[in-house]
């Protein structure tokens, strides 16, 4: 079962646009490529069209990303008030005895117009702190295997 992931109106319309053009524009574009590359001979050693070929391979990935994604979005306002740390949050936490400030939500509502980092419920840290409070302490297990302490000191509603 695939994750929901919360975010933004405007997260939501950026990836659908986005994922309009791929399928749309996108496509025609790279096709366009592909057959002018095509048309100059041999395919073996034709660099453009290996090229286009592997550009159309990873636009038809992220398509199906997209596709994903926006199944499973959850659009709307933030969650509530309430101190707990879910998707939608803004997150201010001791970790490892650094305080940092995050939106706790899907990588991908991370934008140009947003100056604030994204961790995603699915990063060692989100899946440590899902569904904790302001005030709980609590541990994950870093790449490397030593334990990295976190502890909640704020969470908010994200107000963009």
């Amino acid at each position: 079962m695939a994750e929901t992931t919360w975010m933004t109106q405007d997260a939501y319309d950026r990836l659908t646009a986005e994922l309009e053009h791929l399928k749309g524009p996108g496509r025609s574009e790279i096709t366009a490529r592909i057959e002018q590359a095509r048309s100059e001979g041999d395919l073996k050693e034709n660099g453009g069209y290996h090229a286009a070929r592997e550009e159309q391979g990873k636009a038809e990935a992220r398509i199906r990303q997209l596709e994903e994604i926006l199944r499973h979005a959850e659009v709307g306002e933030a969650p509530p008030d309430d101190g707990v740390v879910e998707p939608g949050m803004v997150v201010t936490a001791s970790v490892a005895g650094r305080e940092m400030t995050f939106l706790f939500a899907s990588r991908e509502v991370q934008a140009d117009d947003i100056d604030i980092e994204v961790f995603s419920p699915s990063s060692l840290l989100g899946a440590a702190i899902n569904g904790t409070k302001v005030g709980d302490t609590t541990a994950y297990k870093s790449p490397r295997g030593t334990d990295v302490a976190v502890e909640i000191l704020a969470a908010t509603p994200y107000q963009g």
